[in-house]
This record gives structure tokens, sequence and C-alpha cells, in this order.
């Protein structure tokens, strides 16, 4: 279910390398965020610190944008606070644990009606991850079981963030590849777009396009589609609309 007047950034990483937290992203999110000046951020993913100390980071990382950063879990009614967005942005973490507390806290579809609206929608990592059809292409351990596995269906495919082909040496378990060739034996007819750190797919509407916040020849970044058993490599120069 690719939703209609989508205003999505879906970034790959809040990182790259050893930049600060966001750093690459913020002209990206400044831009998709065009005037908005709240947001507000869901840190559900956030496992291992609390939801005071992530919305803080996120604060502290678009403070030299001016943006004015409202964790959801401040807010008494989390889906009127939806509603009454400007802009949602969604961290990254645990994926599990964060589908969980989504449908535990009746998100799902008031986080689609919004989308629905053109209202920018911002994530990186897990954020990214519930963005697709389902978490079923997810890299994160199930340390929680969601109500279900259906994400939020902004766009009419799956994603894999922090896609890399690095096999270590000496490694003897599956490849991001090999877990993604699985994936697609049993559902041959759904891509998964796969996006390297750096990257983010920026849509609009009917759309989509793979972009980079990075500068010189690393911003030229490639991404990859898989489906039917097939692997393509998707650039910055290629028109994605096809996907939605």
């Amino acid at each position: 279910m690719s939703i209609e007047n989508s205003n999505l950034l879906l970034l790959s990483s809040s990182r790259v390398g050893s930049t600060e937290y966001l750093n690459h992203a913020l002209e990206m999110i400044k831009t998709k965020l065009n005037g908005v000046t709240e947001l507000l951020f869901i840190p559900y993913a956030g496992v291992s610190l609390s939801y005071d100390e992530y919305t803080a980071k996120v604060q502290t990382a678009l403070n030299e944008i001016g943006i004015k950063v409202t964790g959801i879990h401040e807010c008494d009614d989390p889906v009127l606070a939806v509603n009454n967005a400007q802009a949602v942005a969604v961290g990254g973490g645990n994926t599990f644990h964060l589908l969980h507390q989504l449908y535990q806290n009746e998100l799902i579809e008031s986080i689609q009606h919004k989308v629905s609206t053109g209202m920018p929608y911002i994530g990186w990592s897990a954020g990214s991850n519930i963005a697709g059809l389902t978490i079923r292409t997810t890299n994160d351990m199930p340390i929680i079981e969601p109500k279900s596995f259906n994400a939020l269906q902004l766009v009419d495919f799956q994603l894999n963030p922090h896609y890399t082909e690095h096999n270590p040496a000496g490694h003897n378990g599956e490849t991001r590849e090999q877990r993604l060739a699985e994936f697609m034996v049993l559902n041959p007819s759904t891509p998964i777009v796969a996006i390297v750190e750096g990257s983010a797919l920026d849509i609009k509407q009917d759309t989509m396009r793979l972009t980079s916040g990075l500068s010189g020849p690393l911003s030229q970044a490639n991404g990859f589609v898989f489906k039917s058993g097939n692997k393509s490599v998707i650039t910055t120069e290629d028109s994605l609309n096809h996907l939605l």
C-alpha cells in the first residue's frame, strides 16, 4: 500500500563512519522539512537508552537547523500528538521493539493518515525499515514479538537499511545478500530496496530517488534492488518512480 501524497526521507543510518550523530543528513532533513520548525520524535526503537536520552540526542543534532524536537513519550495522548504534528521522525534501534510500541500505542493508522496529508516523515535505520510493507527484512534480533510484522506500508516494497556486502575473513555465517535471497525465494514478487550507510530514499508523492548526504566521490552512493532472485544496482542518477 503506497500512500499518496507521501513526503518521506528514509535514511539508511544516523551516522557514516565517524561522523557526528545525524550530521551527514542535516541538509537532507532541512530540505525535507521545508519550513517546519517543530518535530515529533518517536524514540520507541531505543532499548538500551531512555526515551528522554534519545530525544535529547536528536534535539542536540537538530539544533543546528533550528528544529524543536518533542518526544512522543512526553505527550499524554500519542495519537493526538501524531494528529497534531507538523512532521514526524522515527529513530533507529531495534525494529521489533519499535513496531511493538507502535501497535501498543495504536499509532499505525494515525501515522498513515498524517503521511497521506503530505506531512513529512523522516526515518533512519529502524525508522526507515518500518516505512516498508513489513519488517521481515530488518537486520535486528527479535527481542520482542509485535502484534504483527506488517509495518506502516508507506511504500510498496521492503527496506534493508545499513546494507553492506562486507564479509569478514573467516566468517561462516550468511551474508546480508544471502539473507535477502532467502526472502526472495518465499516472496519472489516483492521488491527489497537496500540502502547503504550515508544514503537515503527521498520520496515526494509519485517520485523517488536515491540521494546522499556525503560530498565528493562518496556522494554517488549506490543502492540495490532485490526481486525475483535478481539483484540490480541503483544510483543517485536513476529514477525509482516505478517502485512506488
